[in-house]
């Protein structure tokens, strides 16, 4: 329950397009730089409609090994050292190496968490940003603030007045928006793409995917970007000497999945059962009086786990007992009750980690009967709780 790796397959479909990809010369070969024509062809196309407008495969998409090494490509084609990239925490932990890696400075703004957290079941959406932060993180070296929705670890999907609201600053302090939206399908509330705010908003946005999230497979390493072309161009420079092309014939998979998920109804299909198993799991805190954060979409929940009382004596060892408490809950579920999960203070800095010290982030991408072992596992909590 700690990784957000899947456990289970990808469709058929998709794992049928990568055999058939195997067998076909082009496919074992080096794809473009910038990705495999189908594949941003179908990207555009599944994209469209979303956007609103006509995507051009050519100069507005880009292929990349990976979301992450996308957003690294990003930060490689615009941050020069000294320059600054804002942050919410709390955040993706590879953002931080990937800015600093291309010699950016880090400012981070802190999402509120509910102040019922601890007592109450909320809502994703009650972890709230504060604009007056955003602005104040601002300077003349400002060149990019960081987005992430729906959210991880949080499952918060920015409202639409909030992305307005930091588009509009985006717009006047002449910043690029790099928007991780690689749960994009899996949203349980509406959801609002920044990139389709304004014009104005959209000249300035780089929007980032994942098929490895969207299909399962995020052992595929295939992402992609979409933005204004005169973005896109760095990206896929950058991209170009990190790692020159990514994989083809999972590219060339990647592409039919996006042909077919729509006609085959996988994308509703998706989300429907990410949202059964987000209810199938939390049940379990429902049933222990434990307090958690209903996720908008993705497929992490976090759970409050301040009613757990740790027993005084337990021999924690030395690289966790200095640790926030989440650390030592992580480890307390490990050991007691065969249970994992990432304990959240790491996705924060350490000014702001008491935010998160009594939460713990589980990942219910997994099969049920994993998910219904690891209910009756937490029935063990009982007895701890106070």
């Amino acid at each position: 329950m700690g990784q957000g790796f899947f456990g289970y397959n990808p469709p058929k479909f998709i794992t049928d397009a990568a055999k058939d990809a195997l067998d076909k010369v082009d496919c074992n070969q080096y794809s473009p730089t910038k990705g495999r024509p189908r594949l941003k062809k179908a990207v555009a196309k599944a994209y469209s409609p979303l956007f609103g407008r006509d995507i051009d495969p050519e100069t507005e998409v880009t292929i990349t090994t990976g979301a992450n090494e996308g957003m690294l490509s990003a930060f490689m084609g615009f941050i020069e050292p000294g320059d600054e990239v804002v942050v919410f925490e709390p955040f993706f932990d590879q953002y931080i190496s990937n800015i600093e890696m291309a010699g950016g400075v880090i400012r981070y703004v802190p999402l509120q968490p509910p102040k019922n957290g601890g007592t109450e079941v909320s809502s994703a959406g009650d972890w709230t940003v504060n604009m007056a932060d955003i602005e104040n993180a601002f300077n003349d070296k400002t060149k990019m603030i960081v987005l992430n929705t729906p959210h991880n670890p949080v499952g918060k999907i920015f409202s639409k007045s909030e992305l307005q609201g930091i588009g509009d600053l985006c717009v006047k302090h002449n910043l690029i928006i790099l928007s991780d939206e690689v749960y994009d399908r899996l949203p349980f509330t509406p959801f609002t793409r920044v990139a389709t705010l304004s014009p104005a908003i959209a000249a300035r946005t780089l929007t980032v995917g994942s098929a490895g999230k969207n299909f399962y497979c995020t052992g595929w390493r295939v992402g992609y970007l979409i933005g204004p072309a005169n973005l896109i161009h760095y990206v896929a420079a950058a991209h170009t000497r990190i790692c020159f092309s990514s994989v083809s014939p999972l590219q060339e998979a990647a592409a039919v999945g996006f042909e077919k998920a729509e006609e085959l109804g996988f994308w509703e299909q998706s989300r429907r059962e990410m949202m059964g198993k987000v209810e199938r799991f939390c049940a379990v805190f429902d049933e222990l009086g434990i307090p958690y954060s209903k996720p908008e979409g993705g497929y992490f929940v976090l759970a409050n786990l301040a009613r757990v009382k740790l027993p005084d004596d337990y021999n924690f060892p030395a690289q966790v007992a200095d640790r926030p408490r989440d650390f030592k809950l992580a480890w307390f579920l490990i050991m007691e009750l065969g249970v994992a999960a990432i304990p959240p203070t790491e996705f924060y800095t350490q000014k702001n980690m008491w935010m998160a010290e009594d939460w713990l982030r589980f990942a219910v991408c997994k099969e049920d009967d994993v998910l219904e072992g690891a209910k009756k596992r937490l029935r063990g909590l009982e007895k701890y709780m106070s």
